[in-house]
C-alpha cells in the first residue's frame, strides 16, 4: 500500500515538474501596463528608462509615418541573428527574398521569395537575411515573439569584436589568407 502511494506521489511530482518548464520558457509578464521610453534621459545598459506614467499621452503610442515612402535600411544588414526570439515577416508590397541557415552540421539554407501577402517565420537563434529583389520598393512588417530579441550581426561579431579575434585563427577558420582577414577587420 505504501509502495503504491509512493509511486502516485512520484508520478504527480514528475508531471508537475514537466509542466513547470512551460511556464518558465516564456517572457516574464511586464511589471507595468506600459513603458514609454524617456528619450531625454541617458541611455542605460538595457536602454532608456520609462517615462513617468502620469506624463504619458496618446501621442506616445501613435505614428502617422507608415504610409510614407522612405528608404529605411535594416541596421543589422544581411546576416544577423536574433538569439532570444523568432521572427515573422509579412510582405505588404514588393518582392523580398528571405531565408535562414540551419545549425551545424548541415548548415542548410532555407530561403523563399515572398510577394505581397506572403508570410515567413524565422526560427529563434538562426542566422538570417532579407533583401528587396524586386524592381520597385518593398514594404514588410516584422514582429518578434520577445520583448528583447537581441541582435548579433555576423560580420560585426566575427570581424569587429573588441578586442579582435586573432587574425590567424580567423584565417584558419575561413580558410583564407591572413591579409583577407585584415581587410575584413578594417571594414568593421
Amino acid at each position: 500500500m505504501e509502495y503504491l502511494m509512493a509511486v502516485k506521489i512520484f508520478l504527480l511530482g514528475l508531471i508537475l515538474l514537466t509542466c513547470s518548464g512551460a511556464f518558465a520558457s516564456d517572457n516574464p509578464s511586464p511589471l507595468q501596463d506600459f513603458c514609454v521610453a524617456d528619450l531625454k534621459a541617458p541611455v542605460l545598459v538595457n536602454g532608456y528608462v520609462c517615462k513617468d506614467p502620469k506624463l504619458v499621452i496618446a501621442e506616445d503610442f501613435y505614428t502617422s509615418g507608415l504610409h510614407l515612402e522612405r528608404n529605411i535600411s535594416d541596421s543589422c544588414g544581411s546576416g544577423s541573428d536574433s538569439p532570444r526570439a523568432s521572427e515573422i515577416i509579412t510582405v505588404l508590397q514588393g518582392t523580398i527574398e528571405t531565408g535562414f541557415v540551419s545549425s551545424n552540421p548541415e548548415n542548410r539554407l532555407i530561403s523563399k521569395v515572398l510577394k505581397k501577402g506572403d508570410v515567413f517565420v524565422i526560427p529563434k537563434g538562426l542566422v538570417h537575411f532579407q533583401r528587396n529583389i524586386g524592381n520597385g520598393h518593398a514594404v514588410a512588417l516584422t514582429a518578434f515573439n520577445s520583448q528583447n530579441r537581441g541582435v548579433v550581426t555576423v560580420g560585426n561579431a566575427v570581424f569587429g569584436s573588441k578586442p579582435s579575434i586573432s587574425s590567424d585563427l580567423l584565417a584558419k577558420s575561413f580558410q583564407v589568407d591572413e591579409n583577407v582577414i585584415h581587410q575584413l577587420q578594417a571594414k568593421f
